[in-house]
């Protein structure tokens, strides 16, 4: 067997294993409370349940990171990537409960209500019991593109024709990505097979955007294919891209901070001396975002609620965003002098606020350099400063940089290490350790603090 045949098969056994944990322990209608390891391996099958996680996990991310060392042609990393999907498409909910959101937020509006407004617990939707407690009494994160999509999937009156909808969305999604990244790669002269492999082979796709269905993919999808268009050159291209860019952020509104950035890759760079040229190309990608952005929120009846629903998402706490590990750690250490505490809010706010800052410094560091990967460094920010951090959020940044000429090995490893913070149903893995973690993402807050320093204080030295 050869070295790529070894790397399809191992893959898709971890898909095998994982299918199979969906069955045995995914995310079903019912919610189970007060989910551990322990409580795992106490239940019926425990034993069985995590060693198919870990090993699914195991196979589908070392055969991803081995693939990175072969020559692979388009075809051969098509068929993997439909093989590794293949196992998740018909199993339940997988590593997550935001299908079941999905489907109540798109029942509350074929009710006639905003979901950018209301919470789904406004109207009495009939799945709601199988939607996690954090999601029920919040408007939904999302903008208009997505709720209008949630809509049609819930207007079928079943739960199952939902579920399956919002997989037809991911996979259709998958498909996207691998007709935009080609032809953004070659116009950026970037090998067009790593783009691909890298993308849709990675162990993400499979668990979380298939399996979990969360719709990450099919923004990132719009925005790859917008900056495709981009790339063409000419004014119905920026426009047109633009407009692709603006349905990414009517699904997914962080991913609205590749924008700026697109406006510089139309430009060809910015520059005061050429403002001119800089506003009628970058002008053009961004009044395509924003007229079509505006067609969807007034169009659906929807407004412009979505554009700050974002807040709704601050209710869950986890060490895994890190002002929030920071504030869960000054907590836990005022406890230990007698001091009752709660600075998480405070620290959330100042985080958005270093945020605001990071995207302007990043921007004008890369505004002639390698804007691809300013712009999957912008979604860092976003992704580091956030209040809620999951880990196929790390996904934007990949399909960016996925297209540049920069190493990434440190990101593969992220993504590879995020893979295990979840379990099959959507609880986080290491919950009862969350102040010892909370400590530990204190110290790479700190260091990724003093690295942004010296970052700031050399000069910018990325080639395009």
């Amino acid at each position: 067997m050869t070295a790529a045949a070894k790397v399809r098969w191992l893959g898709f056994l971890g898909a095998l294993c994982c299918a199979a944990d969906a069955v045995l322990f995914g995310a079903p209608t019912w919610i189970r409370q007060g989910v551990s390891v322990v409580s795992i391996l106490r239940g019926s099958n425990g034993v069985l349940i995590l060693l198919l996680w870990i090993a699914g996990l195991a196979a589908l991310c070392a055969a991803w990171w081995q693939g990175r060392r072969l020559t692979l042609t388009r075809s051969w990393i098509l068929v993997t990537a439909a093989l590794w999907i293949l196992p998740l498409l018909v199993v339940p909910p997988l590593a997550s409960r935001d299908m079941y959101a999905y489907a109540c937020q798109g029942a509350l509006f074929d009710a006639g209500y905003n979901p950018s407004v209301d919470a789904i617990a406004a109207q009495p939707c009939p799945w709601i019991e199988s939607v996690s407690v954090v999601w029920r009494s919040t408007p939904t994160p999302y903008g208009p593109l997505w709720i209008l999509l949630t809509g049609f999937a819930a207007s079928f009156g079943s739960q199952v024709v939902a579920l399956g909808i919002f997989r037809v969305y991911a996979v259709l999604a998958v498909a996207g990505l691998a007709l935009a990244l080609p032809p953004l790669a070659r116009r950026l002269g970037v090998d067009e097979n790593r783009a691909l492999w890298l993308v849709l082979c990675c162990p993400l796709v499979a668990v979380h955007f298939i399996g979990g269905a969360h719709n990450d993919t099919l923004a990132m999808a719009l925005l790859a294919a917008g900056l495709a268009l981009v790339t063409r050159g000419s004014a119905r291209f920026w426009i047109a891209g633009g407009a692709l860019i603006g349905a990414a952020i009517a699904i997914k509104t962080t991913v609205g901070v590749v924008l700026p950035f697109a406006a510089v890759l139309a430009a060809g760079g910015f520059s005061f001396d050429r403002l001119t040229h800089f506003l009628r190309r970058g002008g053009a990608v961004v009044g395509g975002a924003a007229a079509l952005l505006v067609i969807l929120s007034v169009g659906s009846g929807l407004g412009f609620g979505w554009a700050t629903s974002l807040s709704g998402a601050g209710e869950s706490r986890s060490w895994t965003s890190p002002p929030t590990a920071v504030g869960l750690a000054v907590n836990a250490a005022g406890k230990w002098f007698g001091a009752s505490i709660d600075v998480v809010p405070a620290i959330r706010t100042i985080a958005v606020l270093v945020l605001l800052i990071a995207l302007v410094v990043i921007w004008w560091r890369f505004r002639n350099g390698d804007t691809l990967y300013g712009a999957g460094l912008a979604c860092l920010a976003v992704i580091f400063c956030a209040p809620i951090t999951q880990p196929w959020y790390v996904f934007w940044t990949l399909v960016l940089w996925a297209v540049t000429t920069m190493p990434i090995r440190w990101l593969e490893i992220v993504i590879i290490a995020s893979m295990f913070l979840i379990l099959p149903n959507g609880d986080g893995a290491w919950k009862p350790l969350q102040v010892p973690f909370a400590f530990l993402v204190t110290g790479l807050v700190c260091g990724v603090a003093w690295r942004s320093v010296q970052w700031l204080r050399t000069p910018q030295l990325v080639p395009r």
